[in-house]
């Protein structure tokens, strides 16, 4: 096959000395970040390595396109997913959202006035991108998208969102909030679904997320130290605008990255990176406890459930006994007032501000609004017509529910357990009796992380914002970079086995079915 003139992807069509090669520098780059250790290669993958290699022995060049086999490749999912992992291309794209991200995150303008021309720079960037990135994905894999569950979802949520224009009490202000913030996180969540297909590059998005929650938090205790208290007399406010300026949304943000920097660090090799990843997590915690914020508290509380419970699954009683002492000592060293801000959970009158009961008249306003409306909602954006005080909802749930109807929300739901699912499965077939191997330890983070979304925002508006559809994609791409890596097909297993793994004893090694092709004779 000639070679492309396309700059920033390689030829998907190999030869055989070629594809080995890259697949074995590409083992060796991966290096000492997430690899599984060699009993887990052929505990999960030897099988599957064994009928890649025998179908590979003729020496014949193969096209394959994501998740679309040509004929002779219809028995070897392995090499398809080996395949995704060798066709690195999308560079350009991955550096051009990887700048947005920046953008995104950072807002450099906000703290240096020769950067103000950035202000719009944000969009620029995600247009570039998606300029270069569509007729890329055309060349490589032949469609617009990779198609996993996630994808299917996120675009019939868009359809939801689109029907919901029509019949909005604002048509006008419906399609304002579909086309910002909703689509461009739509498109974006695409676009790192498609383009994160190196572990390097994963790991590249982590980093940055760590390093923008790191700086959130920092500014957040020292603006608490310093008395900058600027919201409700008695919080602080996000020292970055934008997705972080409100106090809830920050501890939101911080909730989801902390249990990936604890995954991050438990697999890490080095001291020195462990102890760094550890104290970025730690710092995470102390941001979402000067936040003050209830929401981000039961959210935090979730999450180290989470993680304790399934980190600790070789002594559980041990596990539960640290909690509880973390617990309260986190309790004895919160700030002032912190003990009365959470109990007002439950007793109203200990809420200065009232902000207790009125989120509990705008929650069951959203409950009868979608009751009243229960097929297509009254528009994207518009519940502030139906609520009380001109506000949100103030729950990602009701608010999908009320602007786009139940079927949206069964839609939303899905999209959110769909990856904790595959997550689970990974969880099960990478835990090993003696040792987990690193895909175990992201795999619990990302379930951590996606848990603690779903607590926090049950108290937050954000179902069109950034922070899912950064999250879900996260997700999705690990789990393709692990099935690239171990040859395990997670697809084929829920569908042919149904559950079946869940049900084996806990803490036995999982072995997917052997494919009729990698079976001798």
């Amino acid at each position: 096959m000639p070679r492309t003139d396309i700059a920033n992807y390689e030829p998907v069509t190999r030869s055989q000395t070629a594809r080995v090669s890259e697949t074995e520098a590409e083992d060796n780059s991966i290096g000492s970040r997430m690899r599984p250790e060699p009993n887990l290669r052929d505990t999960v993958g030897a099988n599957y390595e064994q009928g890649w290699r025998a179908k590979n022995s003729t020496g014949k060049e193969v096209s394959i396109h994501e998740g679309i086999p040509q004929k002779q490749n219809a028995n070897t999912p392995s090499r398809i997913k080996e395949n995704w992992i060798i066709k690195r291309g999308h560079a350009i794209s991955y550096a051009g959202l990887f700048l947005f991200t920046i953008i995104l995150y950072f807002r450099p303008y906000e703290y240096f006035s020769f950067a103000e021309w950035l202000i719009s720079s944000a969009s620029w960037i995600a247009i570039f991108t998606l300029v270069v990135f569509f007729p890329t994905q055309l060349a490589l894999e032949g469609n617009l998208t990779a198609r996993p569950g996630e994808v299917n979802l996120v675009l019939l949520f868009c359809l939801a969102g689109l029907l919901s224009i029509p019949f909005a009490i604002s048509p006008g202000e419906a399609w304002d909030t579909f086309n910002n913030p909703f689509l461009k996180a739509v498109l974006i969540f695409l676009v790192i679904v498609n383009v994160v297909r190196t572990e390097r590059r994963l790991h590249g998005l982590f980093l940055l997320t760590i390093a923008v929650s790191c700086v959130l938090s920092f500014n957040a205790v020292s603006d608490y130290s310093a008395g900058k208290l600027a919201v409700e007399g008695y919080r602080i406010a996000g020292s970055i605008g934008g997705m972080f300026a409100n106090p809830n949304d920050m501890s939101l943000h911080l909730i989801t990255v902390m249990p990936i920097a604890v995954a991050l660090g438990l697999g890490a090799r080095n001291v020195l990176l462990k102890a760094a990843y550890w104290s970025a997590a730690a710092l995470m915690v102390a941001g979402v406890t000067v936040t003050y914020s209830r929401g981000g508290f039961l959210g935090l509380i979730a999450v180290v459930i989470v993680l304790a419970w399934k980190l600790g699954r070789r002594n559980r009683l041990a596990a539960m006994l640290l909690l509880l002492v973390g617990g309260l000592l986190f309790i004895a060293l919160a700030p002032g007032n912190y003990g009365l801000r959470l109990a007002s959970i439950f007793i109203p009158g200990l809420d200065p501000n009232g902000s207790r009961d009125a989120r509990w008249d705008l929650f069951m306003r959203s409950l009868i609004v979608a009751l009243r409306y229960p097929f297509f909602g009254i528009g994207m954006g518009n519940f502030h017509f139906r609520g009380f005080y001109e506000a949100v909802s103030h729950n990602a749930y009701t608010q999908v529910a009320a602007e786009m109807g139940f079927l949206a929300l069964v839609i939303y739901a899905k999209f959110l357990l769909v990856p904790l699912k595959r997550l689970l499965l990974i969880e099960r077939v990478t835990f090993l009796p003696r040792k987990a191997s690193r895909y175990y330890f992201l795999a619990v983070g990302l379930q951590a992380s996606l848990l603690g979304y779903m607590v926090c925002s049950f108290f937050a508006s954000v179902a069109y914002y950034w922070y899912v559809y950064y999250l879900v994609g996260y997700a999705v791409c690990f789990r393709r970079l692990y099935e690239s890596a171990t040859g395990t097909d997670l697809e084929g297993i829920l569908a042919n086995h149904k559950w079946e793994w869940w049900k084996r004893r806990r803490g036995q090694p999982f072995e997917p079915p052997t494919p009729v092709d990698a079976q001798p004779g």
